[in-house]
């Protein structure tokens, strides 16, 4: 697979490029049995869940991978404007979302 550049801004400087289309990449995690007794007893004298922000940062990765593999299905070179979304699905899942715009580098 083709390395598809991920960034955050409109425009990547230097390249001129024509836009192919929205893209995502999504994961949705659920909480396990471990991690609930932890988080509950932080709630109890507080402070940082480590358990929950390392599946965080991992849902972010995963849903980021699937974006660049999205992009790359339809012959992307870049994808900008990328963005998060994340949410809660009931009480034990969460899922993340990267989304952004597709584009195709012109020729020089």
């Amino acid at each position: 697979m083709k390395s598809v550049l991920i960034v955050t801004t409109e425009n990547i400087p230097g390249k001129k490029y024509e836009v192919l289309g929205e893209v995502f990449g999504i994961t949705t995690q659920s909480k396990n049995v471990f991690r609930n007794i932890g988080a509950g007893l932080k709630n109890i004298v507080g402070g940082e869940i480590k358990d929950y922000t390392k599946m965080l940062e991992e849902s972010r990765q995963v849903a980021v991978e699937r974006l660049r593999r999205n992009a790359a299905k339809i012959g992307a070179d870049a994808v900008v404007m990328m963005r998060f979304d994340s949410g809660s699905i009931g009480q034990d899942m969460q899922s993340v979302a990267a989304y952004g715009t597709a584009v195709k580098y012109l020729s020089a």
